[in-house]
């Protein structure tokens, strides 16, 4: 036990320079006020905080939160069944389909962004196939819709919710099915009895996988949205990057880390220790 105890104070001192740290300095800066030539006044106001639940930027909130939530339940309803089927008809090439699962992912995200952009613009191959088919007359309005951001999200994260569904699938126990179908439970009450409960952890740990980046996700509601769609992420880099206004960018940041922890404690409650080895 006494052999690990450097690894674990190193890493201790990693989690609060880089995390802990830095989220401070972020809550710090999220009470401040901006001056009239963008410098940064050490005044304590609220003010910030409370523009989060007023105007624009609750509607933006509010958008961030429900895209994060259609992605993550689009995501377990296909990465569900997907993880089923690679268990039980896999076979021996379980290892090849999860490996075309999560190979999308070895590819940059903003080349894959940008690959999905070119499909669905104007001139691109969806609306060039429908054209040629004549089920169109002219090009569809894809891109830069809330529609085309929450494709994009589900596109991005849906591997993420794949692989930690599939472990706990893989690490179901055969027998109690076997025991289930000898008590005369059919297919439907065996899943919903034995399987599902078993899986919880997983399903859990895929909604860790998948809520919270789709939440914080700035890029494709800035290439596939473009000015129309507008969430958190890409709200907080407008105001850190573009505008220059710190304490405002901070208090969202400040705002989606509270909403994170928020869920990972639930998720973590309701879906046990299972849950975190499942992401481990």
């Amino acid at each position: 036990m006494q052999a690990y105890l450097p690894y674990v104070g190193l890493t201790s001192v990693w989690i609060v320079l880089f995390v802990i740290a830095p989220l401070g300095f972020v809550f710090y800066f999220s009470f401040l006020t901006v001056g009239p030539s963008g410098q940064i006044i050490h005044t304590f106001t609220l003010s910030n905080y409370l523009a989060l639940f007023t105007g624009r930027y609750a509607i933006i909130l509010l958008r961030s939160l429900l895209f994060a939530f259609i992605t993550n339940m689009i995501c377990l309803l296909i990465g569900y069944p997907l993880a089923y089927l690679i268990v039980e008809q896999g076979g021996k090439r379980k290892i090849l389909l999860l490996f075309l699962v999560i190979m999308p992912s070895w590819t940059l995200y903003l080349i894959r962004l940008y690959a999905l952009k070119t499909l669905a613009g104007s001139t691109g191959l969806i609306n060039g196939v429908l054209l040629n088919l004549g089920l169109i007359s002219s090009p569809l309005e894809i891109l830069y819709t809330p529609h085309a951001v929450v494709v994009g999200l589900i596109y991005t994260w849906l591997p993420f919710m794949v692989l930690p569904i599939y472990a706990a699938l893989d690490g179901l126990n055969p027998s109690l099915l076997e025991a289930a179908e000898d008590l005369g439970a059919t297919p439907f009450r065996r899943f919903f009895t034995v399987t599902l409960p078993l899986t919880k952890g997983g399903i859990f740990a895929g909604t860790i996988l998948t809520f919270i980046p789709a939440l914080g996700d700035w890029l494709s509601p800035l290439l596939l949205g473009g000015a129309k769609v507008m969430m958190a992420g890409s709200l907080v880099e407008h105001y850190f990057i573009k505008v220059g206004n710190i304490p405002v960018g901070s208090s969202m940041a400040s705002a989606l880390t509270a909403v994170v922890l928020l869920i990972i404690y639930l998720s973590m409650k309701l879906g046990g220790d299972e849950a975190l080895e499942r992401i481990v």
